[in-house]
Order: C-alpha cells, then structure tokens, then sequence
C-alpha cells in the first residue's frame, strides 16, 4: 500500500505510462522504486515481469559509499587506522561493508554494489599494506580465506585475535552474495499498546472517603504547591498538614467540613 501511493504520487497510472515516466523513481527509505517494462521477459506466454514493482539500489548511494574510500580518483589506505591491530582494521572495514550491503539486500540490483566492494576492500589492503610496510598482493595472500555461509563456500579476507585461554576473535571482510535476497519477508508490525499506569489520586477519589476524618462523604481535594508549605514539624503544625507530610504527597480528599476545617486552620510558619 506504501509502494502503490509513493507510485501515484510520482505521477505513474498502471497501463497508461508515458516513455519518460517508466524511468521515473520514487525514493523512499533509501531505495528507488520503480515499476518494471520488459517485452523479453516471457514466462507462460504471458511478459511476467512488465508492472512488477521493484527495488533498486539508487547510484547516488553507490558513489556515496565509494567516496569514503577514495582520494584522487582511486582508493586510499587510511592513515587514521593503521596504528590500530590487524583484526580492528579488518573488523572496521568488515561491519561498514556489511552494513550498507546488508540494508540493499531487498534490491533487485544489488549486484551494483561490486563496486563498493572493490573500492573498500582495495582501501583495506593498502591501509594493511602500509602498516606493515608491504605490498597490497601479500596482505591479500595473508588474509585470504573460505567460509561456508547459507550461499555456499565464499571467499572473505579474515583476520584473527588471538587471547589465551579464550576463543581467537575473527573479523571478516566480505562472504555476502552479491543478490537479491527472495527469502526476505517483509513485515511491519503495528504500534505496540502502552498502558500508562493510572494516577494514585483518582482511586482515591473513587473511595469518596474523607482521609482526614475517616468518614465517607461527598470529597474534594486540597492542593499544596509543594511539601515545604506543610510548615516544620513540632506542635504548632496543624493535622492535615501532619498527614500529608506523612503520606508525602501534596494532595489530601477530605469531605467538605474538613476542607473548610483546613482553610481555616492553615500553616503558621509555611517555609
């Protein structure tokens, strides 16, 4: 329903769209969706993917992600890491790869993020490369592993910490397929209900019953501005006061008698 309405507000009528406005997009949540035109496509006779909605990775986001590794046209090591240790500068490298590539696996062509790859693994080892004062080919060759994932064996680059008497912690780069992920299900969860807690002052007004007389009646209740308006303790304070010091609370229900009681008996010596 999201998609559609994005879709008519973009101006497009399924059946009814004009050459430029099949490669129109509508942006929404960091994709571009676009209705799909393709006469080659056949499937039962029928062109099964013309008016399909689709997801696509927008270039600007591409070149976005790039650019953080790149400096005078090519990738560029980091300077800023290189003091860091081998399994940190793998690591991250490895969860800001995984980030975008993993939010972009709902796109149809999530493929174009090979070049991403590219510019951020070829970073990782010249940031490596310099460190040790090596070439970009040997910290390939160093860090170059296999990895069984829900895909199959993939390529990464690794790097592991080693700590004694514990498990070596590993850092990966990379082991993502590169394509839609049809498995994914979409869900979208309506607002939880919160239930605030009700106020202590309207049960006891519920009561209707006096709690400076302990008498049921017909109740109101009398307000302090603050517990320093109680006055100081000792024999000159007055009894609501002392009950509501008691109870802490700078409201007291009392019935009509009472409140009148109190506003004639008010606090000698308010702080």
């Amino acid at each position: 329903m999201i998609t559609a309405g994005l879709l008519r507000a973009a101006g497009w009528v399924r059946g009814r769209e004009a050459p430029a406005q099949r490669r129109r997009r509508a942006r929404f949540l960091g994709y571009d969706i676009t209705v799909q035109h393709s006469s080659t496509k056949i499937t039962n006779g029928r062109r099964s993917v013309s008016g399909q909605i689709a997801l696509r990775v927008p270039p600007e986001v591409v070149r976005a992600q790039c650019a953080r590794y790149r400096q005078h046209g090519k990738p560029w090591p980091r300077p800023r890491l290189q003091n860091l240790d081998d399994y940190d500068i793998v690591r991250v490298y490895g969860a800001e790869y995984a980030g975008v590539v993993s939010y972009y696996l709902l796109a149809r062509d999530v493929w174009r993020l090979s070049k991403l790859y590219w510019h951020a693994v070829t970073s990782m080892l010249k940031t490596l490369a310099a460190k040790h004062n090596s070439t970009v080919t040997k910290m390939a060759a160093c860090y170059r592993a296999k990895i069984v994932t829900s895909d199959g064996l993939r390529r990464c680059f690794e790097a592991r910490l080693t700590r004694e008497g514990k498990q070596d912690l590993v850092a990966r780069f990379g082991g993502i397929a590169l394509r839609q992920d049809r498995r994914a299900v979409i869900t979208d969860p309506g607002p939880v209900p919160v239930r605030l807690p009700r106020k202590e002052l309207l049960p006891r007004l519920r009561r209707r019953y006096c709690e400076l007389c302990d008498k049921g009646a017909t109740v109101a209740v009398h307000q302090v501005a603050g517990l320093k308006q109680l006055g100081i303790p000792g024999p000159g304070q007055p009894a609501w006061a002392v009950l509501m010091a008691k109870m802490r609370r700078k409201t007291l229900v009392v019935c009509a008698p009472c409140h009148e009681h109190i506003h004639a008996n008010p606090v000698a010596h308010a702080a």
